[in-house]
């Protein structure tokens, strides 16, 4: 558990190898921190996930699955894309869906060499996936991939605000005491 860090800032400005966007199946920008990521890394960025091939009309990157690209203007090396499931009622597989967006994520991360890498609170934006459940998902799901791979070395996951901070700390308390 000491790879894992929590800060709180802005995703967009941190210096490490690769930054997660919270994106849609499109990957084409949309609101939050996909629509921040967009205009921070520049058009550059908009090109390349075009370039991304569509698996269906429409969709890029599947719901629990990840894309790799550059960052462009972005401090980070790296932009990983991975689309979160749409928050309904926790019946329909959410769970499984979002574990894999992070599983997906630290995979793609360590294939490409990545040592340090930034995670937002995936899904709990528009998507409303509740942001105790999400961060408990996030934090168990990393501690389990890093216990088998080495790297990345320095995995942090950043909170907009200090109330998801706490609820990413308090996530994280339980899962190192688990």
């Amino acid at each position: 558990m000491n790879r894992i860090e929590i800060v709180e800032g802005d995703i967009t400005g941190l210096a490490v190898d690769a930054i997660v966007n919270a994106a849609n199946e499109r990957l084409l920008g949309g609101g939050g921190v996909d629509g921040a990521i967009h205009r921070a890394a520049g058009p550059g960025l908009l090109e390349e996930c075009r370039a991304i091939p569509e698996e269906r009309p429409g969709v890029r990157c599947p719901t629990g699955e990840a894309r790799i690209t550059g960052g462009h203007r972005l401090p980070a090396r790296f932009v990983i894309h991975t689309v979160g499931p749409v928050w309904r009622g926790g019946a329909h597989g959410e769970a499984d869906l979002l574990a894999s967006c992070y599983r997906s994520s630290l995979r793609l991360a360590a294939e490409n060499g990545v040592r340090s890498i930034a995670f937002p609170a995936i899904g709990t934006g528009i998507y409303r996936y509740p942001l105790d459940s999400a961060c408990a998902i996030a934090l168990s799901t990393t501690a389990t991939f890093l216990e088998g791979n080495r790297v990345p070395e320095r995995v942090l996951f950043i909170g907009f605000t200090a109330g998801v901070v706490e609820v990413l700390r308090s996530a994280y308390r339980d899962t190192a005491s688990a």
